[in-house]
Order: structure tokens, then C-alpha cells, then sequence
């Protein structure tokens, strides 16, 4: 008996979750110090080589200026290279310490516009997040409607119906994804008689559901004869649109009633409707805005000390992931300083040679484990878990105990629970209280979730990332270059904002994170920034090639070797990250092409908006993406053939650039062929490497403009003044 005591007393003393190193840092370090010493060498010859004429001077101070950046933006992204670690949860330990004594937990899903974000989408991600593999009793799950939309309110009803059918499904066969979207397409017919005749009728039943869903918003419409079902569609009686209507609040599923079951008798998840008042004379604050009010309105009907929130887009890949997050927050040793768990943000319709560059392996593989190594990954906006009071403005305190069993309440009648929480969800609520400031998530940026992170680990607390081999959560990605231009101007802008805000990492986080975690943290604010140099460095040295000014180190000269050194390796290490980080050859070459692409449109208006708003010449905005494609455009996508279509500045910039850079190469190479002189490969070396790679970069724009017939080409309006564009910046004079 002694010796099983002492057992049972290591077994508990075990740890919940454990955190790897990962290898490879003496070589990586090593390789880091040569570059920095070629970046030194570069800066040195530029300092040492400023040319004593006046032509070209200018062109060399900026070429100076640019590396300078290049070089400081370098070191930024060192700090989550140097020693980055790998988490890994142990499930097995939760359920023995245990068992079904967990948490109870509030989700929280938010939509906007249903024709953006089509409601048979969004109700796929509710389904996968109600079908946990977790004590239904104790899931809650919420949507909050930003458009206030009688159909996507339609469709979460159309959705509790179903969910009696779908959540014992996926119990009786462990199935994996739990989102009917994701399942159907890729399963396989069971061979077993009993278990395909349930799989064809739960198939049925989805397949009706979603086309009644679309027939209607395609109508527009919830016929008369529906909305008798339930007393909710009377909330709409009034009139109202997206812009203006009163606050409403529906419990679909009362999780606490014993009537609440499945088909089997078991415990449904609480299922809430929630749309915030919206009145055109008070601000809505966006996303920041629907995530607070989901707050006080979780906490009048539920009030779990874990929340979740999640993208409308991104469904629940891995069943057990609350689970596992669960593992970090209850850990006897830490979990105590833990304020949120982040998982990546993974997309499942990206191409296989990423052709926009969107799948963001490296940032999700290498960058976030590196945050993590100082003081936590950054709060990224969905698939994150945050402990309810770090998430309400708590600070961290050694001595602070979680009630974990916040949340189980007495019941009492929906409609109570449902007018309380309707006065939390109005437009007046926040008014001189310190909601989007202090409590909740914070107001003023279009990335209110970095922001928030950031005071949530400046209140001292820690975040942990965790990357399961099994994608916790699966959603939509660009499929345009439209709306991956569109993306990350919003990314770029919100992050950049911040920089210049009071919140900037170096100065908010002063003396509250490390150096190393402030630095993390600047690697996204400074995209935007990175326009201009990025600009200039794709301009001005092909300029100068056709103008025969050089602006590199003599082909036989020592000081060309740190050019060659830090560009050759610094690019060998980026393939090596993006190989390693399952991105293919390719993937990774048309990763170049739009992280050059991104930089001169995305984060160039990231840096204009910025500046417009600094002078009050405009107000901070947000642009929900769009998650529909039509069938050409998905064709073309799924062929990895580039999309334009339409006219857009951001395609005459791109148009511009790639112009320029053939005419420079073809002009350059001409001119020194005709003169007959070896300048070529003496004085001009680098800039013909550099505009040549610009050229063979470019090529999918050339073909989209000159050789591609379909919709998806450049329009001839775009190419005619990408011509106009590129002629006067061939007279542009470089002095």
C-alpha cells in the first residue's frame, strides 16, 4: 500500500504538458554571426565608398538608407531564431488526474456579413465546435451576428435542429474533422451495412439543411410559414439593417435543460445567438467591439473561466483540442501564469506550391515557437483559449487561484437570461466605463487581438503556443491575389499602427517583457515599413543599370564578397526554414514573388493609411474579407495560375515594377553589347544578378498581361498605364 502511494504521488507530481528545445541552434547561431558581420561589411563599404561626385551620390545614401533597414529588420527577426521550443500536451495525464472534472468552457464564433461569409459556412465551424470531445453539459457555444441577419439566424436555428443528429454521429465513430463541410468530401463510404446506412442518413440530412440554407439566403427571405417555429424570428418584426437594430439575444439550446438532448438522450451544449445594438451615431469598434459584448453576454448565461474564440471560417480539426489546452491552464507547476493558449492559424485550400504564399508554414513553424521561448506567442485572433479574468484586465499575481468551477449554475428561465443579456449587448453599455481600454479587448486598431496580447503579457502574464501534429483548427485562405493583397494591408496597417501608438512593443513593453519578446512582437509592426526600402531596392538599381550608374562593388573588388555572402545565405536559410517547414521548392519561390508583391502594395498603403490618419485625413476602417470565390476564379486558383481580373492600383503598382525591371535588364545588357566594353562585368555585376531575379520573379505577370487570355488576366487599362508609369520613371535622373 506504502508503495502504491508513493506511486500515485510521482504520478501527480507529473507534469500536464513539456517543453522541447529545439536543435540545431549552435549551427544556426554560427550562421547568424557570419551574416551579421556581412551586414557590417556592407554598411562599412557604404559609409567608405560614398562616391565624390555628385552623380550618384544620392542614389548611393539611399541605397545606404535602405540596407541599413534591411540590416536592422534582420536582427529583429533574430529574436525568435535564437533559442525557440516546441510544446506537447499530455491528454492521457489530464483525464487520469482528472477524469470529466473540467472546466467549463464558453466559444465564442463571430460572423459579419452572410454574403461575405456564407451561413452554410458558418454553421459548418458551429457543428465542429459543438461535437467536442468534451462533457456537453459544459460547452457553450455562442455567434455573434455583426450583420444582425434574420438568415444567418435562420441557419443557427436550421443548425440546432441538426446538431441532434450530427453530434452523437460523430461520437459513435470518433470521426475527425467533426465540420460536416470538411467530413463529407474526403470520407469514405463504411463497409459495414448498419454504419452506412447512419452515414447516408446523417449525409442526407446535411446536405438538405445546407441547401434550404442557401436557397434562402439567395432569396434573401425567411418565408412566413418558418419563422412560427420559433419566437426569436420576432426580433425582426421591427425592420432594422445591418447598420441599425436593437441588441437580441437567443438561447437556441439551453444546455442546462434536461429537455436539451440529442436523439440519444444526451446533453446538448448550450447554442446562443447574440447580435449586438447598432445604432449609426455610436462607434462599434469592429471585431474588438462584438468580442466584448460576447464577453458580458457569456457572463450573464454561462460564464466559464475558459473562453475560445475562433474565425466563422475556421472549423475544429482535432476534437480533443480543448483538451489539450486544458493541459497548459491546469498544470500544478505553471499553468497558473498562463493566460491564453494560442494554435496556429492553418488554412486546408491552400495549392501544393502555395501560390500566393499564404499558408504561413514559417510564421506558424518557426516564429510563433520562438515568441514562445520569451514570454508567449502573440494573441492572433481565433483558435486562441484565454483564461476569462486575464482576458477581463486581470494582473498577474504569484498568489492568484482559479475557481474552476465558475461557470456550473443554477438554472432559471431563458427568457430572464435572455432580456439581462440583451442590456449588456447595447450601444450605451461601454460609455464611461473602462471596456476596450482596460477590460476586454482593446479599442483604436484594426488588429485588436496583437494589441490585447500584448497588455494581457505586460499585466504579467504568460502565453502558451501549442501546434499539435493534428491541426487544431482548418479554415479558408486567400484565393485571389486581391484578397491576399487586401489581408495583409489590413495586417501590416493594424500592426504598424500600434508600432507608432503608445503601445509600441519597445516602449509599453518596457521593463514588463523581455528585449527578445518586444522584438518578436516588431517583426509584424514593422512590416509595413519595409515598403519603402523594399521600394527602392527594386527600382533604383535597375534605374541605374540602364543609366549606367553602379551602385555595387566592382565584380574584382573584396568588398562584392559580404553582397554575395549575406544574400546567397540568408536566402539558403529561408528555403531551409520553408523546406523544413513543408513548404515545397516552388512554394517557396513564389513565396519571394509575393513577399515583394505584398511589400510594394500591401504594406506600402499600410504605411500611406497610417500617415493619413496621423494628420486626420482618414478613419480607422476594417473590410471583412470575402470568403467566396466564383467557379473560374477556383479553377484558375486549384491551377495555380495567378489572379487579376479586375483594374486596381495595387495592379498597376506590380505591373509597373515588373515593366521597369525588363526594360532596364533588356536596355542595360543592350547598351554594353553595342559598346562593345567589358563595364558589364566589372562595374554593373550585381545590379544585372539583381534586375535579372527581378525579371525572372515576375514572369506570371508578364504572361498575365501580354500572353494570358482568360478573365483572370491584367486588364489592358492596367497594362496601358503600368506603360505610362514605367516610361516617366524612365526619366527619372539618378543623381
Amino acid at each position: 500500500m506504502r508503495r502504491l502511494r508513493e506511486d500515485r504521488r510521482r504520478g501527480e507530481m507529473e507534469r500536464l504538458f513539456a517543453t522541447e528545445k529545439i536543435g540545431g541552434r549552435a549551427l544556426y547561431k554560427l550562421q547568424a554571426i557570419t551574416v551579421l558581420v556581412g551586414i557590417y561589411l556592407v554598411l562599412c563599404y557604404r559609409v567608405t565608398h560614398v562616391p565624390a561626385a555628385a552623380a550618384g551620390r544620392a542614389a548611393w545614401l539611399g541605397m545606404l538608407a535602405a540596407e541599413l533597414w534591411f540590416g536592422f529588420y534582420w536582427v529583429i527577426t533574430q529574436s525568435v531564431r535564437w533559442c525557440p521550443i516546441r510544446r506537447r500536451a499530455f491528454k492521457d495525464r489530464l483525464a487520469a488526474r482528472y477524469g470529466e472534472r473540467l472546466p467549463c468552457v464558453d466559444i465564442f464564433v463571430c460572423t459579419a456579413d452572410p454574403q461575405s461569409e456564407p451561413p452554410s459556412l458558418v454553421m459548418a465551424t458551429i457543428l465542429s465546435l459543438m461535437a467536442y470531445n468534451y462533457p456537453p453539459e459544459k460547452l457553450n457555444v455562442y455567434l455573434s451576428d455583426d450583420g444582425g441577419s434574420i438568415l444567418t439566424f435562420y441557419a443557427l436555428w436550421e443548425t440546432s435542429a441538426f446538431a441532434k443528429h450530427w453530434l452523437p454521429f460523430c461520437r459513435r465513430y470518433n470521426i475527425e474533422p467533426r465540420s460536416p463541410a470538411a467530413y463529407f468530401p474526403q470520407s469514405d463510404k463504411p463497409n459495414d451495412p448498419r454504419a452506412f446506412e447512419e452515414w447516408s442518413l446523417v449525409k442526407g440530412l446535411y446536405e438538405e439543411m445546407t441547401e434550404r440554407i442557401d436557397s434562402i439566403v439567395r432569396s434573401g427571405k425567411v418565408p412566413e410559414e418558418i419563422k412560427v417555429n420559433h419566437k426569436g424570428f420576432s426580433e425582426w418584426s421591427t425592420g432594422g439593417n445591418s447598420k441599425d437594430h436593437q441588441p437580441i439575444v437567443q438561447i437556441l439550446i439551453d444546455g442546462k435543460d434536461r429537455d436539451a438532448v440529442d436523439k440519444e438522450g444526451n446533453a446538448l451544449p448550450t447554442l446562443v445567438y447574440m447580435a449586438r445594438e447598432k445604432r449609426p451615431q455610436y462607434h462599434h469598434n469592429f471585431k474588438a467591439g462584438a468580442m466584448n459584448a460576447l464577453i458580458r453576454v457569456s457572463s450573464m448565461i454561462s460564464n466559464s473561466p475558459i473562453i475560445m474564440n475562433v474565425d466563422c471560417d475556421m472549423y475544429s480539426n482535432n476534437s480533443d483540442s480543448i483538451r489539450e489546452a486544458l493541459c497548459f491552464f491546469l498544470d500544478e507547476e505553471t499553468g497558473h501564469k498562463i493566460a491564453f493558449v494560442q494554435y496556429p492559424q492553418n488554412y486546408n485550400n491552400m495549392t501544393k506550391n502555395n501560390i500566393y504564399g499564404n499558408s504561413l508554414n514559417v510564421i506558424n513553424q518557426v516564429e510563433m515557437g520562438g515568441m514562445d521561448a520569451w514570454g508567449g506567442p502573440l494573441y492572433i485572433g481565433t483558435g486562441c483559449f484565454h483564461r476569462r479574468e486575464a482576458l477581463c484586465g486581470r494582473t498577474f499575481t504569484k498568489d492568484y487561484k482559479e475557481d474552476w468551477d465558475r461557470g456550473i449554475k443554477t438554472q432559471q428561465r431563458i427568457d430572464l437570461s435572455e432580456e439581462k443579456a440583451k442590456s449588456l449587448a447595447t450601444c450605451t453599455y461601454e460609455l464611461n466605463t473602462l471596456w476596450g481600454n482596460k477590460i476586454g479587448l482593446k479599442y483604436g486598431c484594426p488588429v485588436e487581438d496583437v494589441i490585447t496580447g500584448l497588455a494581457i503579457h505586460c499585466r504579467g502574464w504568460r502565453s502558451v503556443y501549442n501546434d499539435p501534429p493534428r491541426a487544431a483548427f482548418v479554415g479558408v485562405g486567400p484565393t485571389t491575389i486581391a484578397q491576399t493583397i487586401l489581408q495583409h494591408k489590413r495586417w501590416s496597417e493594424g500592426n504598424f499602427s500600434i508600432f507608432l501608438s503608445k503601445y509600441c512593443p519597445f516602449l509599453f513593453g518596457h521593463g514588463k517583457t523581455r528585449l527578445p519578446h518586444q522584438m518578436g512582437y516588431c517583426i509584424y509592426g514593422l512590416w509595413a515599413p519595409n515598403s519603402l526600402p523594399t521600394l527602392y531596392y527594386v527600382v533604383i538599381p535597375s534605374l541605374g543599370l540602364l543609366k549606367g550608374t553602379s551602385l555595387f562593388p566592382e565584380i574584382m573588388s573584396p568588398w562584392i564578397t559580404p553582397f554575395i555572402y549575406v544574400s546567397v545565405v540568408k536566402n539558403i536559410y529561408s528555403l531551409y526554414e520553408a523546406l523544413t517547414s513543408g513548404d515545397t521548392l516552388r512554394g517557396w519561390w513564389n513565396g519571394q514573388r509575393m513577399w515583394m508583391v505584398k511589400r510594394i502594395t500591401s504594406y506600402l498603403y499600410g504605411v500611406i493609411d497610417n500617415i493619413r490618419k496621423l494628420l486626420g485625413l482618414s478613419k480607422m476602417g476594417f473590410v471583412v474579407s470575402s470568403k467566396v470565390s466564383d467557379e473560374d476564379e477556383s479553377k484558375r486558383y486549384e491551377q495555380e495560375i495567378m489572379e487579376f481580373g479586375t483594374s486596381s492600383p495595387e495592379y498597376v503598382i506590380i505591373a509597373t515594377i515588373a515593366l521597369l525591371n525588363l526594360v532596364c535588364l533588356v536596355g542595360g545588357l543592350a547598351q554594353f553589347l553595342t559598346s562593345g566594353q567589358n563595364m558589364l562585368l566589372n562595374n554593373f555585376f550585381l545590379q544585372v544578378i539583381l534586375c535579372g531575379l527581378l525579371v525572372v520573379i515576375n514572369i506570371p505577370i508578364y504572361e498575365a498581361m501580354f500572353l494570358r487570355k482568360d478573365r483572370g488576366r491584367i486588364p489592358f487599362s492596367v497594362t496601358l498605364a503600368s506603360l505610362g508609369f514605367m516610361m516617366l520613371a524612365l526619366f527619372v535622373p539618378i543623381v
